[in-house]
């Protein structure tokens, strides 16, 4: 096998791996955008049930403390 013949058949082999990441890619991708939606759905029941977390409270502020140099 010559050398544009190798290279040939090492990008047919890449292609495959590549080919096959991305299949994997996209069922991640399904998997994550149905528990989103799950997710959501359960957010605007219990929204729509009347649940509501309490609100945050306020932080207090922080004063700027002046660095004396001595």
């Amino acid at each position: 096998m010559n050398e544009q013949e190798n290279h040939l058949s090492q990008l047919l082999e890449q292609r495959i791996k590549l080919i096959a990441e991305l299949e994997g890619l996209g069922e991640q991708s399904t998997r994550t955008r149905d528990l989103m939606l799950k997710t959501q759905g359960a957010i605007e029941y219990l929204e729509a049930t009347g649940i509501k977390l309490p609100e945050p409270e306020p932080e207090a502020e922080v004063s700027e403390t002046e660095v004396v140099e001595g």
